[in-house]
């Protein structure tokens, strides 16, 4: 992976009164170029672990992350943060080919941002299908010190990742392409709107959505102090104490909310901000 210039001094991403962090471009393995956001570089405080970030399916750092206060928490608490914006959603770059997605792809992608950032220890978290890419990326990686994965239940541990008992990819797939959003399924609806609310590249996702992760999960291979945090309403996130148990020595927090509510519920963010205070 090669390091290229800053995308600018700042990330217009998102509305005024949110933290504005500095966008910067790597180019990934396969040469898919790759954006990543940081945020509270001139304020971490010395010898504190970075926090990296990885969103979920259709949403981007802005969206997962900024919006909902979990990085303007994290940096008040005197964390530097970096949210990567994966390959197919935000500023990063959209293959078409499904042969370029997967979250094993996208580890590979996580674990070369690692690299570039240099640090010996860090602090990561993912929700949804970042969640599943952060436990790919963090296992048998010791830099990982500490691990919050979210939105993600007894399906990483049952099916090999998302939940598709509840989403099946068909259904996303028919979302995602369907030129009449009206037509969309019920359970795939609010992935559509998503997608449309942020003008996000529809045959990169359905790309992705072709290729999820469908194999055992290497969980046991996970070293990182784990936080595992389901709303109580996510039907993607069922049964989530099957998950913490299949990690050793995961701990469990639920929050109110479903799938895409979870995150902007205080405990949520209050969650992540006390699990990674503790080390």
């Amino acid at each position: 992976m090669t390091q290229q210039a800053p995308a600018g001094s700042g990330d217009p991403a998102g509305p005024e009164g949110y933290p504005r962090g500095t966008a910067h471009r790597f180019t990934a393995a396969d040469g898919t170029p790759l954006t990543y956001h940081v945020h509270g570089a001139d304020t971490a405080a010395p010898g504190t672990p970075p926090v990296v970030l990885h969103h979920g399916f259709v949403a981007d750092t802005f969206v997962n992350w900024v919006a909902p206060g979990i990085v303007g928490e994290l940096t008040a608490r005197g964390h530097r943060v970096v949210g990567i914006d994966a390959r197919g959603h935000g500023r990063s770059g959209k293959p078409h080919d499904p042969a370029a997605y997967g979250e094993s792809v996208m580890a590979r992608d996580l674990r070369g941002l690692l690299d570039l950032l240099g640090a010996e220890r860090v602090h990561l978290a993912g929700y949804s299908m970042g969640a599943v890419v952060s436990l790919l990326a963090a296992a048998g990686d010791e830099r990982v010190t500490r691990l919050v994965v979210g939105g993600v239940g007894a399906g990483v541990v049952e099916v090999g990742g998302l939940d598709t008992r509840a989403l099946p990819t068909g259904s996303v797939i028919a979302a995602l392409t369907a030129e009449d959003p009206a037509t969309v399924a019920a359970e795939a609806a609010g992935f559509r709107a998503l997608a449309d609310a942020v003008g996000a590249d529809r045959a990169a996702l359905a790309a992705h959505a072709a290729a999820i992760h469908r194999a055992p999960m290497p969980l046991t291979e996970v070293t990182a102090s784990t936080l595992v945090i389901a709303g109580d309403e996510d039907p993607l996130a069922v049964r989530p104490a099957v998950l913490a148990d299949a990690i050793p020595g995961a701990r469990l927090h639920t929050v109110p909310g479903d799938h895409l509510t979870a995150v902007r519920d205080p405990g949520f963010v209050s969650a992540i901000a006390g699990f990674f205070a503790e080390g």
